[in-house]
């Protein structure tokens, strides 16, 4: 199992966090799930140098395609390169929001067609259909939460495991997936502010929560505020 763990990008790896191996089911909010993906995905891009976040905004520095198509495709959506003007991009909060569930389904379309999440059409009320994605192998997830685990207890070292950390912490799973308690939620929330990519997944959170608690439907369950 851990020969493929390492694979898998950003993105996938917040998903099998975040879903439950056996019900398919995300342990936080979906929509503050897909916020979470899209902002794994520019991370990602991130960490291949072909993006960077400045002054809340997304900037294309090389578009040049990576080989995983999702993020090709996603790269190749982005605006080019701005050649130095100051409000060049695309506003990192809004491309989250707006794309958010297009770029997760693409995801779990990625990880079905692999054969790592299996896809579950269920009706609700026997009407609305809506999709479950469990694991096709239980041990691709658990490897998975042990790498991070690892990660954790070594106080979360190199910018990959820091990265993924905040984005837990800013859909609110860190308390599904984080073995150090308190002390250990409260370091992945000071990550968020470090990372541009989660800051902004979490502006997307707490203004979803701000809407619920103003519309009187209650702001809790979701990102560590």
């Amino acid at each position: 199992m851990s020969p493929v763990a390492p694979e898998l990008t950003l993105p996938e790896e917040l998903l099998l966090l975040a879903l439950d191996p056996q019900r398919g089911k995300p342990y936080c909010r979906n929509r503050f799930l897909e916020y979470g993906v899209a902002g794994a995905v520019l991370a990602e891009l991130e960490l291949r140098g072909r993006i960077s976040g400045q002054l809340g905004r997304i900037r294309v520095i090389s578009p040049s395609a990576p080989e995983v198509p999702l993020l090709a495709q996603v790269l190749g959506s982005l605006p080019p390169p701005d050649k130095g003007r100051l409000m060049g991009g695309v506003s990192a909060k809004r491309w989250i929001r707006r794309t958010g569930r297009h770029v997760e389904e693409l995801c779990l379309e990625h990880l079905v067609g692999r054969s790592v999440l299996r896809r579950e059409t269920r009706r609700f009320l026997g009407l609305l259909p809506y999709h479950r994605h469990p694991a096709a192998d239980p041990a691709l997830p658990a490897a998975v939460r042990e790498r991070f685990a690892a990660t954790e207890a070594a106080g979360f070292p190199d910018p990959r495991g820091r990265t993924l950390a905040a984005l837990v912490s800013a859909i609110g799973l860190s308390g599904a997936v984080a073995q150090g308690g308190l002390r250990s939620r409260s370091t992945m929330r000071g990550l968020v502010r470090d990372e541009w990519t989660a800051y902004a997944v979490r502006q997307n959170v707490r203004q979803d929560k701000a809407n619920r608690s103003g519309s009187g439907a209650g702001g809790g369950g979701g990102g560590d505020d």
